[in-house]
């Protein structure tokens, strides 16, 4: 495989393979880990892709599930070579969400509720900056400045000519009227929004204030697909310490569902345009 491979992808459909030659066999993931003499989260957490998978991992598991055609096992045996390449982000050390930007860097698509500030894939420099250092006080200037630089390299997946990503964000008012980083970098920071919103594979909506109580008033989350059918659809969560990934289809069906009532919610496209660009004008005037 090639250099360029998707470790955190890469990983994912190995786990879903692993699971299926499982289930295939009739096994729980407690009865595998005793056979191996291992804990059983660590099966779950190999079939989930959040854990690093070995060779001797996948021998071991062939093993178990008696696979006896050379050439699967040698398929998965290399399906786990290739999980193991770095992807850019590791270039920049530990990077708390770096299973997210692995997702999101090989994503078709990504829908995006966010209640509190703008979206980091739509985020200008001097806000991105803003809100990284307001959020983590005691984060050292070294640090607030390569995580805007790895927010920065995200955004690249908007720019590609050839493999743009496909967005669709709802942009509660709470975060165009939180004022980051002062009124004029607002002003810069929304008129960098509107544009944007011009790309033809970026769609951007605003729910107002006043429509009140909405499906997303819980909190921010966002939905990633990708163009390989057998790579399920995930839904993320960010959490202060942890992050939580749904990829059971219940519940991307549920989320998704969720994601259409704020559609219709929010304000159609050119309103959004109108809103966003009233508002630039206020913080640019003072007001």
């Amino acid at each position: 495989m090639a250099s360029s491979v998707n470790p955190t992808v890469r990983r994912r459909r190995l786990g879903q393979e692993l699971r299926r030659l499982r289930e295939a066999k009739g096994m729980t993931a407690e009865q595998v880990a005793d056979r191996l003499l291992v804990s059983q989260s660590k099966i779950s957490r190999l079939e989930n892709g959040r854990r690093s998978i070995s060779q001797r991992d996948v021998r071991d598991l062939c093993g178990v599930y008696e696979v006896e055609d050379d050439r699967v096992v040698d398929s998965l045996m290399q399906m786990a070579k290739d999980s193991r390449q770095q992807g850019w982000w590791h270039a920049f050390g530990d990077i708390p969400y770096s299973v997210y930007i692995g997702l999101e860097t090989d994503a078709e698509s990504l829908r995006v509720y966010e209640p509190q500030i703008i979206p980091g894939l739509l985020q200008t420099h001097a806000y991105a900056e803003a809100v990284i250092t307001g959020a983590l006080p005691e984060s050292t200037p070294a640090d607030i400045d390569k995580r805007v630089t790895v927010r920065t390299r995200r955004q690249d997946r908007i720019k590609d000519e050839e493999r743009p990503l496909r967005l669709w964000a709802v942009i509660d008012e709470g975060a165009l009227r939180r004022v980051v980083g002062g009124r004029q970098l607002m002003a810069e920071q929304l008129e960098h929004l509107v544009e944007q919103s011009h790309l033809p594979h970026v769609t951007v909506q605003v729910l107002p204030f006043h429509m009140g109580a909405h499906p997303g008033i819980s909190g921010h989350y966002a939905i990633l697909e990708f163009p390989d059918t057998s790579d399920s659809s995930v839904v993320y969560i960010e959490g202060v310490t942890s992050d939580l990934y749904l990829e059971k289809a219940q519940d991307v069906a549920k989320y998704s569902v969720m994601y259409e009532h704020l559609r219709a919610q929010a304000l159609n496209v050119e309103d959004t345009r109108d809103f966003l660009t009233r508002i630039a004008k206020e913080y640019a005037d003072g007001k």
